[in-house]
């Protein structure tokens, strides 16, 4: 008989008719005359109960579906059996579907048959309660089998649904970006290169270089890139963003969901060297409209989070972050502050004695100024626009006054910015000197310029990291537990 899903099961009607049942015993319970395993199979937070009676097992009367591998009710076999069942252990059993008279659930399953799928040792790592989230960092391939990271994977899940949900819902047109390109959208140059050039060779001629006194220009020769599969240069993606842009510029609307990848040597609960990122684009949208689309989505992914994922914001909310549902709640139903980076940095440059690093006009806004204005200030989220153009990067639309862009940051309390976004240059002479201006080579955004040259519209898009969302809804604090298998420096393993 094909397994229900216990999700499922916990919510249909207990009238006593067989079920099957498959997953991982999380307990098992066992008296003189009663046994109580509690299996989940992930498909939701809760557990199912089997519950088995030695003194009412029908005799060895039930049936057991043709599986000659399952062990009858009422049977030495079935004692056999339930020696094997330990916590880990994955199971498949057969019984009635009826009232459960355990406080917690309104069903359990009386047992019928019983079949250990997979034994589980006691070096189980999960054998013990309460193991902490470092410990479950280094199991990774196990972690989501407990509670917690259960959780975060349903959530996961259903954050990347309701992303779809949101752009397909408004006309937006899904957009796969490539993930190795030969230009660098954000101009950090924190890229991880991808080459088919034998490094241990050049690494060899290299030291018979130095060896000999080659001069280093020369030594620098033998890195030779029109040999390499690309002909040129070519890295991971940080951004799916500057290709997302032609495709605007022909459907109008579109968006691009997948991984990205930046070599930033930073060891710390914020970053990771691949993480996803979700990115609209649009064309004809000024940042105003940029602004305002951000807004409905922010709302619109909580909103998904605090209906759709009730159980597991209840976890949550009881085990990881109290309070998270009452202040995500307070974020979705508040109209976000919308001021300008100068009139911002005033107002933290008169609380400057609460902040490590000093606020002041020109500067980047680190977390604790980002978490200050939503948390302090204003209480609620908060969208700053118009950031110095010096901090920005070089596709942003200039100011009239020659020393802003017109960006936007989307902060949020606990997290700070969770969007960054723009208008874009659309003007192909000032995105040319801007290129300039930063020592970037045109030619190597030949294609990106020609956007400007054939039918320039204004246009604007942001930038959320997927990551970072799911850190805020799950109150999670270690941005490396809410992606299956984190990659940060020296840690790849899985």
């Amino acid at each position: 008989m094909k397994p229900t899903l216990i999700k499922d099961l916990l919510v249909s009607e207990p009238d006593g008719r067989e079920v099957t049942v498959c997953g991982w015993v999380r307990t098992k319970r066992d008296s003189k005359n009663l046994v109580f395993i509690q299996v989940n199979d992930g498909s939701c937070f809760a557990a199912i109960q089997l519950t088995y009676d030695r003194e009412n097992a029908n005799n060895g009367n039930a049936v057991n579906n043709n599986n000659t591998n399952a062990a009858v009710a009422g049977t030495p076999a079935m004692e056999d059996m339930l020696a094997k069942v330990t916590t880990g252990a994955s199971v498949r059993a057969t019984g009635k579907l009826i009232p459960s008279p355990a406080s917690g659930q309104a069903v359990e399953v009386t047992l019928e048959t019983l079949e250990v799928l997979g034994i589980c040792p006691q070096d189980y790592p999960l054998q013990k309660k309460g193991c902490s989230v470092e410990f479950l960092r280094e199991k990774a391939h196990l972690r989501a089998r407990t509670n917690m990271f259960g959780a975060v994977g349903r959530m996961r899940s259903e954050m990347s649904f309701a992303v779809h949900s949101f752009f397909q819902e408004r006309g937006f047109y899904y957009f796969n970006a490539p993930l190795i390109t030969c230009s660098d959208c954000e101009g950090a140059g924190e890229m991880f290169q991808v080459t088919t050039l034998d490094l241990n060779r050049i690494a060899e001629e290299g030291i018979k270089a130095g060896a000999k006194g080659m001069d280093p220009a020369k030594a620098a020769n033998l890195v030779q890139y029109d040999k390499d599969f690309f002909g040129k240069k070519a890295s991971l993606t940080v951004s799916g963003q500057l290709e997302a842009e032609t495709y605007a510029t022909a459907l109008s609307r579109v968006y691009t969901f997948g991984p990205t990848f930046r070599a930033e040597n930073s060891n710390t609960p914020r970053h990771l060297a691949e993480f996803w990122m979700v990115e609209p684009e649009m064309a004809f949208f000024e940042l105003e409209d940029d602004m305002d689309i951000a807004e409905d989505f922010v709302k619109y992914l909580l909103n998904w989070a605090l209906t759709k994922c009730a159980e597991d914001m209840k976890f949550f909310d009881q085990r990881v972050q109290p309070g998270i549902i009452e202040m995500l709640t307070h974020v979705r139903d508040s109209d976000f502050v919308r001021i300008s980076y100068t009139d911002a940095v005033k107002k933290l440059e008169e609380n400057n004695d609460k902040f490590e690093y000093k606020a002041f006009w020109g500067c980047d806004l680190q977390t604790e100024h980002e978490r200050y204005l939503t948390e302090q200030i204003f209480k609620k989220p908060v969208m700053v626009y118009d950031y110095p153009k010096e901090i920005k990067a070089f596709y942003m639309k200039a100011n009239p006054d020659g020393k802003t862009v017109r960006a936007v940051d989307v902060l949020v309390p606990g997290i700070g910015e969770l969007i960054g976004g723009s208008e874009r240059e659309a003007d192909l002479e000032k995105l040319t000197n801007r290129i300039k201006e930063l020592g970037m080579d045109p030619k190597d955004y030949w294609w990106y310029l020609e956007l400007r040259k054939f039918g320039s519209v204004p246009h604007s898009g942001f930038g959320l990291g997927f990551e970072r969302l799911l850190r805020f809804v799950t109150g999670m604090q270690n941005i490396r537990d809410v992606i299956p298998y984190p990659r940060a420096p020296k840690l790849a393993d899985f």
